[in-house]
């Protein structure tokens, strides 16, 4: 369990006030001056020997990524985009965030920017997140009448600039280069990779793409090291994360824990355990909707971390623990999210737009029933003909949740189908 000295969201509920005063109470904007006269390379340095790994969801080195930049100044500026799109079902972490400890965000941006020669940094934050946003650009307005922004920000001798902009709320934004053309004002689609954004992004400048959660660590891995943020954790998945538990437990939360708590021991210590206790488990996704499903039995004893849920077959990706019990139709649960990737796909790619159709129109006739056998042998094929042949990972994502549905409840799926036909052949009769 995490010790609560070791905590870096200490406002992650809204107990105390969101404004700079307050934050500056909570340690925020102290000494960063101090931190950003260490240099550049020290702060890549610390945040690569931290081991911090993104937080959105694919878990990369965000001190490697941040050392993709072109180390010099050109002609060409560079700039720094941070994904607040927070789109993925069951995910809420950096909405807490924006809300209750924006200048933690804010001040991550300065000390990212200045380690990456950025002079500029957007925040894309989903157009439906009002209140985040309106309490998001209150603060950015009150770090630049403190000086912490603009000219000489913090009185470092860096100019920087930090802008707030809204999306329209497409879940394909939250794919860094769907993210980068939306911003530019088109279309939200992504772009082929290679060029990578470190060398062509953000209005073919040189862009690193980064999480809320991972930017808004940054200043509190600066000020007390990285052996100290290294120390928590597993090796290889270091630090504090914070997961937001939804679903059927009894108290639903966003709670900072250690990289690799049992899975158990979240539900339990935090949440209140599950309705109807933790033998009326049937299956949780711990990672938001777009990863496989666990089964109790798996659940019992899995640490929520990068590798030990990704050698489970799944994935800790956003962190989003999505909880349910016996109450629940798997089946139907699965089907609604083949529906919402259907929905989200961008068209673009031939796999995943015909793809996520195929996907739920056989998945709804597999919640009825209304289909055979050797239909789920088929159904699994296909998810893996799009599953790694999409320019991004939303093909992934609607293939994943099947995947796991197949893997851990195809006995469930049988007899549906071998209900319906005896329900049908015993009526006709």
């Amino acid at each position: 369990m995490l010790k609560d000295q070791d905590r870096i969201f200490t406002n992650l509920y809204g107990d105390f006030g969101w404004g700079l005063n307050s934050a500056m109470q909570r340690g925020d904007w102290d000494s960063t001056k101090e931190l950003i006269s260490m240099g550049k390379d020290w702060i890549i340095d610390e945040i690569k020997s931290s081991g911090l790994r993104g937080r959105g969801g694919a878990g990369f080195p965000t001190g490697l990524k941040m050392s993709f930049m072109p180390k010099e100044e050109s002609s060409r500026p560079h700039y720094l985009v941070v994904n607040a799109d927070e789109g993925e079902p069951g995910t809420c972490k950096d909405r807490d965030m924006l809300r209750y400890d924006p200048h933690k965000l804010i001040e991550g941006c300065l000390l990212t920017s200045f380690a990456m020669s950025s002079h500029a940094c957007y925040i894309y934050i989903r157009g439906e997140y009002y209140n985040e946003a309106s309490n998001l650009q209150r603060a950015i307005d009150e770090a630049y009448e403190s000086g912490f922004l603009g000219k000489d920000a913090c009185g470092s001798g860096w100019d920087f600039d930090l802008f707030l902009h809204r999306g329209a709320g497409a879940y394909i934004c939250g794919e860094e280069t769907a993210l980068i053309q939306s911003l530019e004002g088109k279309k939200g689609q992504p772009r082929l990779k290679p060029p990578f954004p470190a060398g062509v992004g953000l209005y073919g400048c040189p862009t690193t793409v980064n999480n809320v959660e991972t930017i808004a660590v940054i200043p509190t891995i600066l000020r007390r090291g990285a052996k100290w943020f290294n120390a928590l954790g597993k090796p290889n998945n270091t630090g504090t994360k914070v997961f937001c538990i939804s679903g059927h437990v009894n108290n639903p939360c966003n709670v900072e824990e250690e990289m690799g708590i049992p899975l158990k021991t979240l539900i339990e210590e935090h949440c209140g355990g599950v309705i109807g206790g933790w033998d009326n488990l049937l299956a949780i996704i711990p990672g938001g909707s777009s990863v496989p499903c666990l089964p109790k039995k798996t659940c019992d004893t899995i640490d929520m971390d990068f590798d030990s849920l990704k050698g489970a077959n799944s994935g800790l990706g956003t962190a989003a623990v999505i909880v349910m019990n016996k109450s629940v139709d798997i089946i139907a649960a699965i089907t609604r999210l083949s529906k919402f990737y259907k929905h989200e796909s961008c068209g673009q790619c031939t796999p995943c737009r015909e793809g996520t159709g195929w996907l739920y129109r056989v998945m709804d006739r597999m919640v009825k029933g209304e289909a055979t056998p050797e239909e789920i042998n088929t159904l699994e094929e296909v998810t893996y003909q799009i599953e790694g042949h999409t320019i991004c990972a939303l093909g992934d994502a609607a293939a994943w949740p099947i995947q796991g549905l197949i893997r851990h409840f195809r006995p469930v799926m049988e007899d549906r189908i071998k209900n319906y036909k005896q329900s049908h052949f015993t009526s006709a009769a």
